[in-house]
């Protein structure tokens, strides 16, 4: 082996310690978000109340509408009823969506795709989303988490 081979093998070495671990901390899942307050679309302790009042559900109004709260995604899925589920894709942790079109809920980053029900349809993600219990009082929403 010679000069020119050693150098090209140790900056070759050099390069992928430096960027191999980016590259596989950018798939990380990260933590689920904890934001425990009061009663206008926050949680105190394991539920979440979301008031169907206030502006910043507005969107809840509409059957198909949808709001993302606490990581929380909440969906009005028509005639009254309402769907709340983890709105974190279990395969990295991006934030999902939901597509009123095909009732789903597709995750933006890697292309996993989840049913209403929190099953996952494709992947890379292999888990399925945490499905809540979702009560209605009034206007106010209880997520159980």
């Amino acid at each position: 082996m010679n000069r020119r081979e050693v150098i090209r093998k140790v900056a070759l070495g050099g390069t992928t310690l430096v960027v191999l671990p980016s590259v596989l901390a950018s798939c990380e899942k990260e933590p689920d978000p904890v934001n425990n307050t009061g009663g206008n679309g926050s949680s105190g302790g394991t539920s979440l109340q979301v008031d169907l009042t206030l502006p910043a559900y507005s969107a809840l109004s509409n059957d198909g509408g949808y709001v993302v709260v606490s990581g929380v995604i909440v969906i009005n899925t028509g005639g009254g009823n309402f769907t709340a589920l983890s709105a974190l894709c279990t395969h990295a942790g991006c934030t999902v969506s939901y597509s009123a079109a095909s009732n789903n809920l597709p995750c933006a980053c890697h292309g996993s795709l989840f049913t209403i029900g929190g099953a996952v349809v494709n992947g890379p993600a292999t888990q399925p989303l945490a499905v809540y219990p979702v009560t209605r009082s009034g206007n106010v929403l209880t997520i159980q988490r």
